[in-house]
C-alpha cells in the first residue's frame, strides 16, 4: 500500500521461477537451527540511541500502522521470510526453507527447529497458524488483513507438522514471498487467552509489562518511558550467530529517543546526544555536512527512495452543479494536451537543485531509480521545453492575448490554485517554482498551504481543490503495495476517485497489465509489463511526477555493519548486525 507519507503498513519479492526452492541444510535432529550471519563480525556491547519524532502508539503488532511504532515492533518480532532492505530481495528467516508450486498458488514452508522466544517459550508451527488465524479474523481488524485476502478470497493456512507449514494462495499471486515480510510471529502462549476473550487489541499498549511481552527478534521490552523513550535489550535466545558463533545482536541496548521537533533532532544529534538520526531535510544535510570533518559523526547519502512526489489536477467525477468553477477548469484539465504542456514548462532540474539541494532526481514515472528491480530505464524525465509546451497548448485550442496571459478557447483566462501542505517545506518551494515556471506561458498560479488534515479532507472527501502537490511512499519496491493507488477500483486512485469502471481505455489498459502482472510468475515477463504500466502513464499523465528525494540518514562514525538502505527502516533495519566499533560503545 502506499500512503500519503502518514504510514506504510504492507510490505508484501520476487518469485523468480516457476518452481522455487529456498532451503539450507537442516540441523542434527536436538540442534537449534541457527542462521549465519556472514557480514563482518562485530564488538559485543553497547547501547544505540536513536531519535524518534513522535513515541510509538502501541507495541501491538497486530494493530500497528505508525512507522514509528512498526520499527520499535519489528525489533523485538521476526517473520518467516524477510526482505533485506538494501538488496530489496527476500531471504530466509522463521522459514529455513520453503517451496513454491509451479502454478505459485501453495507455499510449503519448514520452520528453524529449536527456536525460542525472548521469554524462553518454544517456537513451532502452532505459533504460525495462531498468527495468521489472529491476522485474518474479521472481528479483529487487523490492518494486515488486506495483504492477505486476494480476489477477496483469504490465504488459507494449515499445520503438516511441527515444523511445517502449508499457506495456499486463492490464486496465483507473483509477489507472494513479500506477503511475509513485516507479518510478526505471534507468541501463542501469551496471547492466545485474550484472542479468545475478544482483547487481542487490547494488548501490549504503551503500558505493557515487559514481563508479559515475548518476540523472536534481536531485541526484548525493557523499559518505557511515555513521552521520552523506549529501551529495548538484547534478546539472549535470538537465532542468528556471526562467523564466530556468537550469538547476534552485538548491541546491549536499543534506546528510542522522543524528540518531537526537526531541529530538536539534529541539535540532539549534534551534540552527541542520539547515536544515529533516521531521516534528514537536504537543508539539515548541507548543515551538518561541513562538521563531519571533525570526525564525531558520518553523513550518507542512500540515493532516491520509493516516494514520489507530483502535481495532480482534479479529474474527479463529482464536482459539476457543486463545485462549479472546479467543474469549468476541469475542461482544461482533462485534456491530456493540457496535461503535457504544463509537464513540459515544469523545470523539475530546478527543483532537484533549490528544494533538495541536488540531493534528489527527477522522475519520469512514479518509479524511482532508487527501485533496482521496478526502474523502467527507457523513460526520462521531461526536460523542461517552454517552446513544447507553447505548441502543445496551441493545438489543444489555447491562445494567448496582447500581455501574454493564456486564454482558454470561450476567452477565458487560464489560472489554477495549487494547494501544499503547510508542514511540508520542499513542497512548498516546488509550488513556487512551478508558479514561477508557468508564469512565463502566461498562467496564473496561486499556491496555498493547508495543514495537512485540512488538504486530506478535500483531496479525499470533499474534492474541493483545483490542483495539489503530494507525495505517496510504497511500502516496497515490488508492484503489488502501489495496486490501490493505480487499479481504477483502488482506495487511494486519486484522480477517479470512486469510480466504478474505468474512467478511459488507458486506465482500462492499466487495469489488465495490473491485474495480468500480479499473477505472471516470471520475473522477466512481468517486468515488462510493468514496463508498459510506466510508459502509458508517463504519456497520459494522470498525475504529473516531479522528484524524489535520495534518503539521507547520519550516524556516529564508529558503527560497524551501518547500511543505510531506501526502504523503512532507513538506518536500523539491521540493528541485530549492528556494533560498536570501540568496546562496549564508549564513542
Amino acid at each position: 500500500m502506499s500512503s500519503f507519507f502518514l504510514s506504510v503498513v504492507p510490505r508484501p519479492a520476487l518469485l523468480a521461477a516457476l518452481c522455487l526452492v529456498i532451503s539450507v541444510s537442516a540441523p542434527a535432529r536436538g540442534q537449534t537451527d541457527l542462521m549465519r550471519f556472514a557480514g563482518e563480525p562485530g564488538v559485543m556491547g553497547g547501547n544505540l540511541v536513536i531519535s524518534e519524532r513522535s513515541e510509538p502508539r502501541t507495541l501491538n503488532p497486530v494493530t500497528v500502522v505508525d512507522q514509528v511504532s512498526i520499527g520499535i515492533i519489528d525489533r523485538m518480532m521476526a517473520d518467516l521470510i524477510h526482505i533485506n532492505r538494501q538488496t530489496q530481495k527476500t531471504e530466509p528467516a522463521l522459514a529455513r526453507s520453503w517451496t513454491a508450486s509451479k502454478d505459485g498458488k501453495v507455499f510449503t514452508v519448514k520452520l528453524r527447529r529449536g527456536l525460542k522466544f525472548s521469554d524462553g517459550a518454544p517456537f513451532d508451527a502452532d505459533d504460525v497458524t495462531f498468527s495468521f488465524k489472529v491476522y485474518l479474523d474479521q472481528q479483529v481488524h487487523s490492518p494486515h488483513r488486506d495483504l492477505l485476502l486476494f480476489g477477496d478470497q483469504p490465504l488459507k493456512v494449515r499445520k503438516l507438522d511441527k515444523y511445517t507449514v502449508r499457506f495456499t494462495f486463492p490464486q496465483p499471486y507473483a509477489p507472494a514471498e513479500r506477503v511475509f515480510d513485516g507479518l510478526a510471529i505471534l507468541p501463542r502462549h501469551l496471547l492466545e487467552k485474550a484472542y479468545r476473550e475478544g482483547r487481542i487489541n487490547q494488548v501490549w499498549g504503551l503500558n505493557a509489562d515487559p514481563k508479559k511481552f515475548a518476540g523472536l527478534g534481536p531485541f526484548r521490552l525493557k523499559q518505557i518511558v511515555p513521552g521520552q523513550r523506549v529501551v529495548l535489550e538484547r534478546n539472549p535466545n535470538y537465532w542468528k550467530v556471526d562467523d564466530k558463533g556468537r550469538r547476534l545482536p552485538y548491541l546491549d541496548e536499543i534506546t528510542f529517543l522522543i524528540v518531537p521537533n526537526q531541529d530538536a533532532q539534529v541539535m540532539r544529534f549534534r551534540a552527541g546526544d542520539s547515536s544515529v538520526i533516521n531521516s534528514l531535510s537536504a537543508e539539515d544535510f548541507a548543515a551538518l555536512e561541513p562538521e563531519q570533518k571533525e570526525g564525531r559523526y558520518k553523513l550518507y547519502d542512500a540515493g532516491p527512495g520509493l516516494e514520489y512526489n507530483f502535481l495532480m489536477f482534479n479529474l474527479n467525477d463529482d464536482t459539476e452543479g457543486r463545485l462549479p468553477e472546479v467543474a469549468r477548469k476541469q475542461k482544461w484539465f482533462r485534456d491530456v494536451r493540457f496535461r503535457r504542456a504544463i509537464s513540459a514548462a515544469i523545470d523539475r532540474a530546478a527543483m532537484v537543485r533549490l528544494a533538495y539541494h541536488n540531493r534528489g532526481v527527477a522522475l519520469a514515472s512514479h518509479v524511482s531509480p532508487g527501485n533496482k528491480l521496478w526502474f523502467n530505464a527507457s523513460l526520462h524525465a521531461p526536460a523542461r521545453s517552454v517552446e513544447e509546451s507553447r505548441a502543445l497548448l496551441r493545438k489543444a485550442g489555447f491562445s494567448w492575448n496582447k500581455e501574454g496571459a493564456l486564454m482558454d478557447g470561450s476567452g477565458r483566462p487560464v489560472e489554477f490554485t495549487i494547494v501544499v501542505s503547510s508542514s511540508n517545506a520542499q513542497q512548498k518551494e516546488m509550488a513556487t517554482l512551478i508558479q514561477d515556471d508557468l508564469k512565463q506561458i502566461g498562467i496564473d498560479v496561486h499556491v496555498v498551504s493547508l495543514e495537512f488534515r485540512a488538504l486530506l479532507e478535500r483531496l479525499l472527501k470533499t474534492h474541493d481543490y483545483e490542483a495539489v502537490i503530494l507525495r505517496l511512499a510504497p511500502g516496497d519496491a515490488d508492484p503489488g503495495p502501489d495496486l490501490n493507488v493505480w487499479l481504477s477500483s483502488g482506495a487511494n486512485h486519486l484522480w477517479h476517485m470512486g469510480e466504478k469502471k474505468p474512467a478511459t481505455s488507458w486506465e482500462a489498459e492499466i487495469d489488465r497489465i495490473l491485474q495480468k502482472q500480479m499473477v505472471t510468475i516470471d520475473y522477466r515477463k512481468r517486468k515488462k509489463l510493468y514496463d508498459r504500466m510506466q510508459q502509458i502513464e508517463s504519456q497520459e499523465l494522470p498525475v504529473i511526477y516531479l522528484v524524489s528525494p535520495n534518503i539521507l540518514v547520519g550516524a556516529r562514525k564508529n558503527l560497524g555493519n551501518f547500511r543505510p538502505a531506501i526502504i523503512e527502516q532507513y538506518t536500523f533495519w539491521n540493528a541485530e548486525e549492528i556494533f560498536w566499533r570501540t568496546p562496549a560503545g564508549k564513542h
